[in-house]
């Protein structure tokens, strides 16, 4: 799994990149607490190389989703395709985050 950030203005970018799962889900957490850290209004997520997703990365992103919205930011998943899309739809989050096909 690979991270980046990129922060303009109000919104900030995070790619993942490779397997998102049980072993490295924790290295997300300390730019993850940052960005909550700093109240980002817009954290969008761009998952396009995402390769493979289980529970733990999956809770990532629901843990994200309801820190963002209590200061009332948002996040956006973009890019998801293959079998990390399939479990969001599965678990029917494509309800919960917004523009996921």
């Amino acid at each position: 799994m690979s991270l980046s950030r990129i922060d303009n203005g109000d919104e900030t970018l995070l790619r993942i990149e490779g397997t998102l799962d049980a072993v490295n889900a924790p290295e997300l957490r300390p730019t993850l607490d940052a960005v909550i850290g700093e109240k980002r209004k817009q954290i969008n997520v761009e998952l396009s190389a995402l390769r493979l997703i289980d529970s733990s990365g999956v809770a990532v992103f629901v843990s994200l989703l309801k820190r963002a919205r209590a200061y009332g930011g948002n996040v956006k998943l973009v890019g998801l395709s293959g079998q990390p899309l399939a479990i969001f739809k599965m678990l029917q989050l494509d309800r919960v985050f917004p523009g996921l096909h």
